[in-house]
């Protein structure tokens, strides 16, 4: 796809230039007590008061530009090769049509739009539509209702909790046993196959009605604190809940990561997309940057899982994105194609500003591996960075706006932003302050009371530090999540998420991730899961490798929380299907350990398992 000239120079002119980054500033409060606070010194200018400031204004200024694209025939029967798009003109139609459907099934008052399917155009002009006229929607991951073996209690649990005031699906060959499963009673809508299914709507039918005057007087009465969306909370801490996000807060933080990147401004991103509008990351971050800036979205039906990677690839080689976000197990599994095919990797770094990850921590391996690449393809060097947040935080705190010469750094607060560390357990613990934190858990309070400290802070659960303490302005360093860690039966803590990207990147290219064990036991140890090459090895040469790097590990002087004494190779990957991998392509330490608990008792049982690897 021909693009434009970029407006947006790379190289050093990128960074020197106050008009595409924002100056790496900070200012530091000392509370005392060892705890501390970080805020910019740049203050949050105005942001819009509702998520459809956003799609009307470019629909009037920028009509005939393409906002959204998808696959050919995801949302319909194919009609051409390459992709279906709607311009920015006729996605305000689209949404105006199906929000004015919605005014016109009368839905109970507070019941949610309620999601069921994968990314694609009709999701995405739902989701606008109810948030247009004010109705909450909700978008649930979609791996609840494809569970091999047909148990649907947890996406039933999930119905229950939410009590939909209309439930969509893309079709009904995937989605109606789950739904017939739910008992649902409200409205059920498919973009195929609402035949069949007994009092179905087909989507085009909600496309076809025509806008009235209600719709405009419906998005009149949105405001800041009007609810826009419910979230879940990811399954690695347990039992979902339902997170309140509203315009504002949405809103809002669009604003302070266009304050901080602040060239998206100049040159509106342009997207190729694979991250689950389930999750604050995709659906929050990444969609609203398109929103807010008039970008442009393809949406990648692609996934970081082997089989699905070469949709993603294949995409790449008909779009070139200008920023391109992606958690880490997205990068590894993109860097064999891009290592392997000069064609591809320059089509990939040719026009790019940002290569963002989130989600995880990076492995040093991947971030070398990716600098090496570009640096064969291309001359000016690419910039490699980060963000943190969460389904609660709408989700970016803090933008590493700056150059960095590897992972680790999360930035510093967006402007807004309050950060403040707590001494807890040996750690920093951070919290959160500033207009895009969430209102609370819907039908939770006492989960809402707990969220917050004395002083208004959500607490997030994650821990950090400076990278250097002389200067505030170096950054934050993430330090885990204080939930995850755990003691040895010597009473040292092990922190887990630090302990993870060292071992991972310490057993790279043998390993693609890693669990770690060790909880309430003397030593540290950790099941892994060997990269898709490791795995065409035989196990004892696999064995011999990790040993050595084991060793390795070893001899740099960690104590036994740094040092892991025993591994134990699985033979698989990480299940999706079985939440073993969320759907932002992440490890569930979580799960993995409740799913192989027996591989853990053979990790540290006195008979050897061929499989286990010991120090």
């Amino acid at each position: 796809m021909s693009l434009s000239p970029p407006v947006v120079p790379l190289g050093d002119a990128f960074f020197s230039d106050p008009r595409y980054l924002a100056p790496k500033r900070v200012e530091r409060i000392d509370l005392g007590a060892g705890a501390f606070m970080l805020r910019s010194p740049e203050p949050l200018k105005p942001w819009a008061r509702a998520v459809g400031v956003w799609l009307d204004h470019w629909a009037q200024h920028k009509p005939d530009a393409v906002a959204m694209a998808e696959p050919a025939g995801l949302s319909a029967a194919a009609v051409s090769a390459g992709w279906d798009s709607l311009t920015w003109s006729e996605l305000r139609t689209r949404v105006g049509s199906v929000a004015q459907a919605l005014l016109d099934l009368q839905l109970a008052d507070g019941a949610p739009v309620v999601i069921l399917s994968d990314n694609s155009l009709d999701h995405l002009a739902l989701m606008l539509a109810a948030m247009h006229v004010g109705r909450v929607a909700c978008t649930v991951s979609s791996a609840y209702c494809r569970l091999a073996g047909g148990d649907f209690s947890r996406i039933q649990g999930i119905l229950n909790t939410l009590q939909p005031g209309l439930v969509y699906a893309s079709d009904v060959k995937t989605y109606d046993p789950a739904i017939r499963a739910c008992g649902v009673a409200a409205p059920v809508i498919y973009t195929r196959g609402a035949e069949e299914h007994a009092g179905a709507k087909s989507f085009a039918a909600l496309a076809a009605v025509r806008e009235t005057g209600a719709v405009q007087r419906a998005f009149e009465a949105v405001g800041p604190d009007t609810p826009a969306k419910y979230l879940l909370t990811s399954g690695s801490t347990g039992h979902p809940k339902v997170v309140i996000n509203t315009h504002g807060m949405l809103c809002a933080n669009q604003q302070m990561v266009g304050q901080a990147l602040r060239f998206l401004e100049l040159e509106p991103p342009i997207l190729l997309d694979w991250l689950p509008w389930s999750h604050t990351f995709g659906g929050n971050h990444n969609i609203n940057s398109v929103l807010k800036h008039g970008g442009t979205l393809y949406i990648d039906d692609g996934r970081p899982v082997p089989g699905l990677i070469d949709r993603t690839i294949a995409h790449l080689r008909e779009v070139q994105p200008t920023v391109f976000y992606n958690v880490p197990r997205g990068y590894d599994m993109l860097l064999p194609a891009l290592e392997a095919d000069a064609d591809l990797a320059r089509r990939f770094f040719e026009r790019m500003h940002m290569v963002f990850y989130a989600g995880a921590g990076m492995p040093v391996a991947t971030w070398k591996r990716l600098e090496a690449v570009a640096a064969r393809v291309r001359r000016e060097p690419v910039w490699f960075t980060t963000s943190w947040g969460s389904t609660e935080t709408s989700p970016a705190n803090t933008s590493a706006h700056w150059w960095l010469d590897r992972p680790g750094v999360i930035g510093l607060p967006l402007p807004g932003v309050d950060l403040k560390f707590v001494p807890n357990a040996g750690k920093l613990e951070m919290r959160i302050r500033g207009p895009h934190i969430f209102p609370g858990y819907r039908g939770n309070d006492s989960a809402t009371r707990e969220a917050f400290d004395e002083d208004g802070f959500y607490r997030i659960g994650d821990a950090g530090y400076l990278l250097d303490e002389s200067d505030p302005a170096s950054g934050v360093v993430f330090n885990g999540r204080v939930a995850e860690d755990f003691k040895l039966t010597s009473g040292t803590w092990v922190s887990v998420g630090t302990l993870r990207l060292a071992l991972v990147t310490a057993l790279a290219p043998w390993v693609q991730d890693a669990v770690i064990t060790g909880h309430d036991r003397a030593e540290v140890g950790a099941l892994v899961f060997l990269s898709e090459s490791a795995r065409a090895h035989p196990l004892e040469e696999v064995r011999a490798q990790l040993r050595e790097k084991l060793a390795a590990l070893a001899a740099q002087g960690g104590g036994s929380s740094q040092t892991p004494r025993r591994l134990l190779v699985l033979p698989d990957a990480p299940n999706m299907a079985a939440g073993e991998i969320t759907d932002k392509g992440y490890i569930n330490q979580r799960m993995v350990l409740q799913r192989r608990a027996t591989d853990v008792e053979a990790l540290y049982a006195a008979v050897s398992d061929p499989r286990v690897v010991h120090l």
